[in-house]
């Protein structure tokens, strides 16, 4: 299982475009069949980063399906637009 890590810092004034991404994100799972787990929150501290998301994939040819597909693609573009900074780590549950 390849676990997939991604955390955000948003620029002020887009919360409600946050509210959107991290809505249109969630509602991948059971839409991409290679995401096999998804969980997307909001940072509860103060911190560098806003919201995090926690996702499981079987292989890291299935994380680079889920990455590549059109819809995972729109939902990226969006956090793009609003988004100050991004941090991601992927690696192998053993």
């Amino acid at each position: 299982m390849i676990r997939h890590i991604v955390m955000w810092k948003f620029r002020p004034g887009t919360e409600k475009e946050q509210e959107q991404f991290l809505y249109s994100l969630r509602a991948l799972q059971g839409v991409i069949p290679q995401l096999v787990s998804c969980e997307v929150g909001w940072n509860v501290n103060d911190g560098e980063y806003d919201a995090a998301l926690i996702s499981e994939f079987r292989t890291f040819e299935d994380l680079e399906a889920y990455k590549n597909d059109p819809r995972h693609q729109a939902v990226s573009a969006l956090c793009k637009s609003i988004r100050l900074s991004r941090a991601a780590v992927d690696y192998e549950i053993l």
